[in-house]
Parts: structure tokens; C-alpha cells; sequence
């Protein structure tokens, strides 16, 4: 493998949102999508923000080396709680090696679907 670093530990998501309602077959839904590109695997620790309320923190993940891994976040909770629908969020990824991050939003709360996929903001 190459000495080039490949991804980051420190990554940020400011705008999540998971709509209320779906229309059609696809149900809407955001994922937290993760490569690692190393031979170690990757304990991940994400923090979930809200506007009026505690986080949601300390959510574990693993990541084996040299493997992808796609995370809902409808899925993410913390001793019970969940990232409740209609309410704007935000997502802190703690990785314990460099990982890439891309955050993607499928909505389908209209007929025609929506795809946004987008790298996370990482933190050197």
C-alpha cells in the first residue's frame, strides 16, 4: 500500500434530515457511507447534534480493513433513542484510522425521487 494518506479521522455532517413521510416504493432515508482503505479495522464513534435537545452520543461502529460499509441513520441510536423523523440533525464521525466519508439523501417525499450524495466536511 501506498504511504499516502487515505481519508481522515475527523469527519462532519451538517445537514441531516429524515422527512416524515415517504411516497411510492423507496422509503426516504440518509446513510453515512464509509471506505477503509487500510489493513486495520476502524472503530468508529458517531455523535448525532440536534437544535433542541442533548446529542445522541457515543454510537459504536466497526469497520473492517479494506472494506465499505453503509450506515442508515435512521438505524443510529443510543440506548434506545433514534434520530426522531422531521427533525434537523447533525452528524460528528470519530474514526480511529483515516477513513472516507460520503453522506447520501434519497427523498421521496414527492413523485419524483431525489438523490443527494455528498463528501462529509473532514477535519485534518
Amino acid at each position: 500500500m501506498s504511504s499516502i494518506q487515505k481519508g481522515h479521522r475527523f469527519w462532519y455532517i451538517p445537514d441531516g434530515y429524515i422527512p416524515r413521510e415517504s411516497l411510492g416504493k423507496v422509503e426516504s432515508h440518509e446513510a453515512i457511507c464509509l471506505l477503509n482503505c487500510y489493513e486495520e479495522e476502524a472503530s468508529i464513534v458517531i455523535t448525532v447534534y440536534f437544535e433542541d435537545r442533548e446529542p445522541l452520543e457515543q454510537i459504536e461502529a466497526r469497520l473492517e480493513g479494506r472494506r465499505t460499509k453503509h450506515i442508515r441513520t435512521s438505524e443510529l441510536q443510543k440506548d434506545g433513542e433514534r434520530i426522531p423523523k422531521g427533525v434537523p440533525y447533525a452528524i460528528e464521525v470519530v474514526s480511529s484510522v483515516p477513513v472516507i466519508l460520503q453522506y447520501t439523501r434519497v427523498d421521496s417525499t414527492q413523485p419524483a425521487n431525489a438523490l443527494m450524495s455528498v463528501i462529509g466536511f473532514p477535519l485534518s
